[in-house]
């Protein structure tokens, strides 16, 4: 089928298309070929690059994305990525085939921590299962203080991070810089990073470092929720399984962080709104049988031979609603204007008890509000002061989720659940912001359809996508 690459939280600033995603910005790059993507780095801090169709990425097919900065608070070794993990024994795609595209969970196998874990094989049947493994595990030495970037990279699950004996200070959100608070815990959605300094302050020995699965979080399930731990270590040499007990309580809600935490370092306050786009999200099942979710009654569904961006290109006067298109033009000259998205879960019965970490491409946005409950229809609840900032936050259950972005972006931008099943169960829409602005350069352009030709000769052969959203 091809595969795209996307930066995970890169704003790609006037440069729309090399997002890396098909049938938005690209056309997929077929199996053999190959696609140079061009960006100009303008913010720093932690995130991930992934491939964006289907369900590759939560095959593997990511890796660490660190743009080096700044920091709100000092440190003295940076240890790199940390990724929180799922994982699946039966590949995703056979899960998706069987269960999944009907509305069926399927339970993953394992939980990974920088890609490795132990695993039990004795209660199994898989003759392929080998078990053993071993735990992720790192050196501390004491009074030094180190940055852990921390990244969800699951396919629907939701963790909270912690080290046994040790506090965190937590100095970033997503790509930004925050007002440093400390936590004995920090818990993180799909695609959400966080910037933590540790310092190693405990008693020399061995730590269990937890990234405890929370399993407040509905419609999704693991078979060793139980088992996501690694090892802290002040003596390189010990083997010993450490005896640390965690004094953290468990979250009993599928939340982020307390807003009132996340106080962006650098103050902006949302002070010109241009318009208000109030979208609800539902459920309904085709008339073959597959599961879908929709935004406004309706699932996205892409074509990836003609991208969104190329029918830009081509002056197309009306999108197919398949597209999910939401059109966003500025309404002033001021260089500060916003656009709010309220996003409301009206989703009834169990299926509306779950959560969704939505992620916008092409932009930070603030979060105005995030409650459970219905939206009043009002800005009362409205926090326009420095509000938090970020590019992924947790649409709540049976809640709603109201966020601004700054329209000084012109280009065709995805927004999401990063849930891997809900995205291709179609649980997304475009933002087409500003289109008579969006401009691309004519290079950029003939590499675009060049590719998208590519591609259509290799797709003619019979290959391609035959279900799912596209994304």
């Amino acid at each position: 089928m091809g595969t795209t690459v996307h930066w995970h939280g890169v704003r790609q600033l006037h440069n729309v298309e090399y997002d890396g995603v098909p049938g938005v910005t690209q056309c997929p790059i077929p199996p053999g070929e190959s696609m140079t993507y061009r960006y100009n780095v303008t913010q720093y801090g932690t995130s991930w690059y992934h491939s964006h169709i289907s369900l590759q990425y939560s095959e593997g097919l990511f890796g660490p994305l660190i743009f080096h900065g700044p920091a709100t608070e000092n440190y003295d070794d940076d240890l790199g990525a940390l990724f929180l993990q799922d994982w699946s024994h039966e590949p995703n795609i056979a899960a998706w085939e069987n269960k999944e595209k009907y509305g069926m969970t399927h339970s993953l196998s394992n939980l990974l921590i920088n890609g490795t874990n132990t695993f039990d094989c004795s209660a199994i049947t898989d003759k392929s299962c080998v078990g053993r493994g071993r735990k992720f595990q790192t050196i501390f030495t004491s009074r030094k203080k180190y940055l852990i970037r921390l990244i969800n990279v699951a396919t629907d699950s939701q963790f909270q991070f912690s080290i046994d004996g040790h506090k965190l200070r937590v100095i970033a959100n997503d790509f930004v810089p925050i007002k440093p608070y400390d936590t004995d815990s920090v818990v993180i959605n799909a695609a959400q990073r966080y910037d933590l300094i540790v310092e190693a302050n405990a008693p020399p020995g061995n730590y269990w470092l937890r990234a405890t699965w929370v399993d407040a979080c509905a419609g999704v399930a693991n078979d060793h929720p139980a088992d996501s731990t690694g090892i802290v270590r002040y003596e390189a040499a010990s083997i010993s399984d450490p005896t640390s007990v965690s004094a953290v309580e468990a979250p009993t809600t599928c939340s982020d962080e307390p807003l009132e935490s996340l106080i962006p370092h650098l103050d902006f306050d949302i002070s010109n709104i241009g318009g208000t786009t109030v979208e609800e999200l539902r459920v309904r099942f085709t008339h073959e049988a597959l599961f879908t979710w929709t935004i406004n009654s309706s699932s996205l569904a892409l074509d990836w031979s003609i991208p969104t961006l190329t029918r830009v290109f081509d002056h197309k006067a009306v999108f197919p609603t398949e597209y999910n298109v939401v059109s966003v033009n500025k309404k002033s000259s001021s260089a500060n204007e916003w656009a709010v998205l309220v996003i409301q879960n009206k989703v009834i019965g169990l299926l509306g008890t779950i959560a969704h970490p939505i992620h916008l491409h092409g932009h930070d946005f603030w979060i105005l509000a995030q409650d459970t409950g219905p939206w009043d229809g009002t800005t009362d609840s409205f926090k326009t002061i420095n509000p938090p900032r970020r590019d992924t936050a947790t649409l709540p259950a049976q809640g709603h989720l109201a966020i601004a972005f700054r329209l000084d972006n012109p280009g065709t931008w995805l927004l999401h659940c990063h849930i891997v099943w809900h995205a291709s169960q179609g649980l997304a829409l475009e933002i087409v912001e500003s289109e008579e602005d969006i401009q691309v350069r004519e290079r950029d352009r003939d590499v675009l359809g060049n590719l998208c030709e590519s591609y259509d000769g290799w797709a003619h052969n019979g290959t391609g996508l035959t279900d799912g959203s596209g994304i």
